[in-house]
């Protein structure tokens, strides 16, 4: 058996969203999101659940604060829903909504963790969703005033920050796919949201160095590992397309790169070139001080000349978990090792990686095994990263808290926290245990 230790420093913490976990969905003059009403369409959500109360977590705060400190997490990744900010997402805040943050970062801190707040995990106030959502230029521009209210409130106990969850899901499962909220399906409207998401991002960095206040921050990519399925040519090309779509079009106007060619290439095929302006590739350019990786998975890449894009996934061959990912650990450490050689070893925080496993409690015990497992390998392939080379400095594990699974409600679990949503009572799976472990020896044995 091999051990494998991180860096001296390592950060090591556990990640939610305000839409998956909070619940109280319009108290204290909270505004409705697009998730609150993309959940009342009928056959949108499985079984017809809603995030309307999900785990509880605005009134059960305080428990599950202690039950973080209880399994000695040093770090806390959250998400500020915007709409309980600003309920008409502009203007003042709600005076109400900061009071619930400030009183859940003056915990964390008082038990020693640091908090990590994300500005934007996907629930956009309806108001400005019925204005033209993330398709409209002005959300940009609003994105950034809300940041700022966020910094000037909160910034002198948050020193890190991120600014979106995963734009790429915002993108193409809200407005390509149409299978997250708000549910639009045109590749147009697709093609401004890309575009002004990460204008957002850059005007939201802006805001935090006007601000003055001290910290770090970044933004958070899904990220998967993209893989050719066999050794011909056409299939490496198919692949270095795929990159472009998934992860350079994230990720290249970051580091001043521009969109790809072939990206760009697509949306004015379709009639629909992105909306950019003189400036807005500088300012989406702004620097960051890490980006974030969240990487569950692989995909392998063949050509496909009939598709639109090129390239489609071949069929997996690896088990699957119960999310229908493949079970490839390794993908983690690829996707750092692809981000490090591509942008010059730039700081990599890994925001989220976890298992969904929905092993139930027995005698009052989840023996989660699989989650366990899949865990050690990822971790194990991040640490070889590390030891190859990569400036990896924090790891976020999805999830503290079984929670809201989006469109499958609850019926998918990556807590290592047990979440019973009939009581709202919290159990600590074997995983928990595993994790804690993790942290106390800041490392890994495989």
């Amino acid at each position: 058996m091999a051990s494998l230790r991180f860096p001296e420093g390592f950060h090591w913490g556990a990640a939610t969203s305000a839409y998956q976990i909070e619940g109280a969905a319009a108290e204290d003059g909270k505004g409705p999101s697009i998730w609150d009403v993309f959940c009342r369409e009928p056959g949108r959500i499985w079984n017809g659940e809603t995030g309307a109360v999900a785990c509880d977590h605005y009134h059960r705060w305080a428990t599950d604060v202690a039950l973080m400190a209880e399994l000695g997490l040093p770090g806390y990744r959250f998400s500020i829903a915007w709409p309980r900010i600003q309920p008409s997402g502009a203007g003042p805040a709600n005076p109400a909504g900061l009071a619930f943050y400030d009183r859940l970062v003056d915990a964390l801190l008082a038990a020693g963790i640091a908090p990590c707040a994300t500005l934007y995990h996907w629930d956009l106030p309806q108001a400005l969703q019925d204005q033209g959502g993330w398709a409209s230029r002005d959300t940009a521009a609003r994105f950034a005033d809300y940041a700022a209210l966020c910094y000037a409130r909160l910034g002198d106990r948050v020193e890190r920050w991120i600014t979106h969850n995963e734009p790429l899901i915002t993108v193409v499962y809200g407005h390509v796919l149409g299978v997250l909220a708000p549910g639009i399906r045109d590749l147009a409207t697709a093609g401004r949201v890309l575009h002004h998401v990460l204008l957002s991002h850059g005007l939201a960095v802006q805001a935090f160095r006007a601000s003055g206040r001290a910290g770090a921050i970044g933004i958070a990519n899904a990220d998967r590992s993209l893989e050719p399925a066999d050794d011909r040519p056409e299939t490496a090309a198919a692949t270095e397309r795929a990159r472009d779509f998934e992860l350079r079009a994230y990720h290249d106007p970051l580091f001043g790169r521009g969109y790809p060619a072939s990206v760009l290439a697509y949306f004015a095929a379709h009639g629909a070139p992105l909306p950019i302006r003189d400036g807005d590739l500088a300012t989406i350019a702004a620097p960051i001080d890490f980006v974030g990786a969240n990487v569950y998975t692989r995909a392998r890449i063949v050509a496909d000349p009939g598709s639109a894009t090129g390239w489609t996934e071949a069929p997996p061959t690896l088990p699957l978990t119960e999310m229908g990912y493949e079970q490839a650990p390794e993908a983690l450490g690829a996707v750092v090792r692809f981000l490090d050689a591509e942008y010059g070893r730039p700081p990599i925080w890994v925001t989220e990686n976890g298992v969904c496993d929905n092993t139930p409690p027995v005698d009052g015990v989840v023996d989660d095994r699989l989650r366990i497992e899949l865990l050690r390998g990822f971790l194990a392939s991040l640490a070889r990263a590390i030891a190859d080379g990569a400036d990896v400095r924090a790891y976020y594990l999805w999830s503290l808290l079984d929670n809201f699974e989006w469109a499958y409600g609850t019926s998918k679990r990556f807590g290592i926290v047990w979440t019973d949503f009939a009581t709202q009572a919290r159990l600590p799976k074997a995983s928990a245990r595993f994790y804690a472990e993790v942290i106390r020896w800041g490392g890994v044995e495989v």
